[in-house]
């Protein structure tokens, strides 16, 4: 249960860390974004989102 616990805590702190990224900012990297990069451009509604099941 102790495991379970630790794990829980650790992948909090990642996605709070990850939700502390500035929107100028890659979160992984800390590189900054410029204006030429086709991530500003992706359509977001081209993706698809299917679960596998």
């Amino acid at each position: 249960m102790a495991s379970i616990v630790k794990l829980a805590s650790v992948l909090g702190t990642v996605l709070l860390v990850a939700g502390c990224a500035t929107p100028d900012r890659y979160p992984v990297s800390g590189e900054e974004c410029g204006p030429e990069d086709p991530v500003r451009t992706m359509d977001t509604g081209a993706t698809d989102c299917v679960p596998a099941v």
